[in-house]
């Protein structure tokens, strides 16, 4: 497994997680790096890694729709606070775009550059280390 800061990673959203798996795999050269559920996979090429969330994932929520382009992409910041870094940001008077939101792999919440693009800043959920008998 690799660490966070050796992959830049963008957030997709998708109808059907196999099929993007299969899309971006197959044709454009990327690997399967995790697909802990049917609704969310990752996968890498290069120093990239694409964040395949389906529906049914609290990255695919809706976000309000004066601040989503197309699919409503974004940049995915992974950070070990996002407490401290929601403190931080809000006393240096960031513009954020969403409350926090939290599903079974973390925790999120959106900022928007000046231009309003969108950033988001996650948490993963801490992982208990499989049992081994």
């Amino acid at each position: 497994m690799t660490t966070p800061d050796q992959y830049a990673s963008v957030r997709y959203l998708v109808d059907d997680v196999p099929a993007a798996i299969a899309f971006y795999t197959r044709h454009l050269g990327f690997t399967l790096h995790t697909n802990p559920a049917p609704a969310f996979a990752d996968v890498i090429r290069g120093s990239l890694r694409l964040l395949l969330s389906g529906p049914a994932t609290s990255g695919a929520r809706a976000t309000p729709t004066d601040i989503t382009g197309p699919g409503g992409n974004r940049i995915h910041l992974i950070v070990s606070d996002l407490d401290a870094e929601i403190a931080r940001l809000r006393d240096a008077d960031v513009a954020f775009r969403s409350d926090m939101v939290t599903g079974p792999g973390g925790r999120q919440i959106l900022i928007a550059d000046p231009a309003g693009n969108l950033i988001e800043l996650f948490q993963p959920a801490a992982r208990t280390p499989p049992h081994r008998s």
